[in-house]
């Protein structure tokens, strides 16, 4: 008989730049000014958007939103997914969407509900957005599956937060990819609140990261509002997946600065104290900091930023805005390659009685 251990695992966490805008020289990638600047860009695009966005709800001129606010250094993480690389989201990536090239009007044309804003465009290479949590990150497993099968170049990447980890979708994609090795990776916009549900509500784990270990690959924790650790973490598991050396979950640890969406009042639920404790970490503020202390930033470049987005922002309202209603026969396309018999009945009775 023997008493031993059998195995044994760490998590490791990362941070580059910290909330003053200092960066460890040691940790910092390889990053040019002008990635930095392109960094800092979209994350104001990106937050100009979503005050747009919120704008227009309260207007009713788009549907339920899911604000963003906090959560803007998701954009790293599309930096580092190269081109032939694909993206399936989840509901909380309109930053991702936008430094991949999606037209704002596209994604405002979907939040407005109307189905044709997520008709992606074939040079984004991403998936349309997820509604249901979890769900997506199964699609996500079978098109890397697909992608080894046939020996395609490129990985697969899935984004999704903390409240997907609790579903079961998503413990069955991690299965799966460990098992087979496929080149994708996991990342898990740990935001803490899952609508009202706090992450350790959710979970016994010290880290959502250490999840990975349990399916047979690695995970790691980082600074979430830290575009150069998300963007080094990305860019380091991309590595190893399209090296075939298999997946790797990156656990962002931010915060939603507002609600869950539209609908919600996170007053209800979070303190004030909490709240202002993290929007002291804003990631846009702490890489503007070291933008300044290194001569990338001024407030003339700051100005023309705000100005020159406010103005793509308001026209792309414009465009969404002035696109023609659906035709009722749409509702009958693009389920099947042909239309069945049966859907072309009910297709033409629709154009006979004009309702």
């Amino acid at each position: 008989m023997v008493e031993k251990v059998v195995e044994k695992f760490e998590i490791k966490y990362l941070q580059i730049l910290d909330e003053n805008g200092n960066v460890d020289k040691k940790l910092m990638p390889k990053v040019s000014d002008s990635l930095i600047k392109q960094m800092y860009e979209l994350m104001i695009l990106t937050r100009v958007f979503d005050d747009k966005a919120l704008k227009l709800q309260r207007q009713g001129r788009i549907g339920t939103y899911a604000p963003i606010l906090g959560q803007e250094a998701q954009i790293a993480a599309a930096l580092a997914v190269g081109k032939e690389d694909f993206i399936f989201p989840a509901f909380r990536e309109n930053g991702v969407y936008l430094a991949r090239g999606m037209p704002p009007e596209m994604i405002y044309h979907y939040w407005a509900g109307d189905e044709r804003g997520m008709h992606i465009p074939k040079n984004v290479n991403m998936f349309s957005i997820a509604i249901t949590v979890g769900a997506h990150v199964l699609h996500a497993v079978g098109a890397a599956m697909a992608r080894k099968i046939l020996k395609k170049k490129g990985a697969i990447v899935t984004f999704f937060g903390d409240g997907a980890t609790s579903e079961g979708d998503f413990h069955e994609a991690m299965n799966f990819a460990g098992v087979y090795k496929i080149p994708i990776v996991f990342i898990c916009q740990n935001n803490q609140w899952a609508i009202s549900v706090p992450v350790e509500e959710q979970t016994a784990s010290e880290t959502l990261a250490q999840k990975a270990i349990a399916y047979g690959f690695s995970g790691i924790k980082v600074d979430g509002n830290d575009v150069f650790a998300v963007y080094k973490a990305t860019k380091d598991a991309l590595q190893k997946a399209r090296s075939k050396k298999g997946p790797t979950f990156i656990e962002c640890f931010t915060y939603r600065i507002g609600d869950h969406t539209t609908a919600d009042d996170s007053s209800k639920y979070r303190t004030k104290k909490e709240l202002e404790y993290w929007q002291k970490k804003d990631p846009i503020l702490r890489l503007r900091k070291y933008m300044q202390k290194n001569k990338l930033w001024n407030k003339n470049y700051e100005d023309k930023l705000t100005k020159k987005f406010t103005d793509l922002i308001e026209n792309a309202v414009k465009k969404y805005e002035s696109v023609k209603p659906q035709d009722k026969e749409e509702i009958f396309k693009y389920a099947y390659a042909s239309v069945p018999k049966k859907l072309k009945e009910q297709s033409d009775y629709l154009k006979e009685v004009g309702e």
